[in-house]
């Protein structure tokens, strides 16, 4: 089956673009940034807060590269739902990472800001398909 994501495409202020999705982080609505460099789906270690309710979050022993920075330490937790679309990912671990330095970009732009970066890890698994012309993100999963 295939399930269809609604994107928007946000200009950079001529610096480029990102590409931002809705989805739900524990029934919570969160606005993250689709990321086909990033290794691992991340999220942000203060907006995080508001999503989960044991804020049970692990010193990761692994400095995390990337998003404007050469090494950043992180943090891990356990999200009990994830929902893309259709897809519900269950009992997730992931990567906490300080993504002020995005939000505060920006919100310097005038843009909302982000919980996360959908990374490479989801969309691997589910044989992502980016149709730009139609802004949509394409994911198959079996029932």
């Amino acid at each position: 089956m295939t399930t269809s994501i609604p994107f928007k495409i946000l200009s950079l202020d001529g610096e480029g673009f990102h590409l931002m999705l809705k989805l739900y982080i524990n029934k919570k609505v969160a606005n993250v940034i689709i990321d086909t460099g990033a290794s691992k789906t991340v999220l942000d270690l203060t907006l995080t807060k508001k999503y989960v309710a044991e804020k049970n979050f692990d010193v990761h022993d692994k400095l995390s590269s990337g998003l404007g920075t050469n090494t950043m330490a992180s943090q891990t937790t356990l999200i009990k739902k994830i929902k893309i679309g259709e897809i519900e990912i269950e009992n997730y671990t992931t990567v906490l990472l300080d993504l002020s330095h995005v939000n505060t970009s920006y919100e310097q732009i005038g843009l909302k800001p982000v919980v996360g970066v959908l990374g490479s890890d989801i969309l691997l698994k589910y044989n992502a398909v980016i149709d730009y012309e139609k802004k949509i993100l394409k994911l198959k999963y079996k029932k």
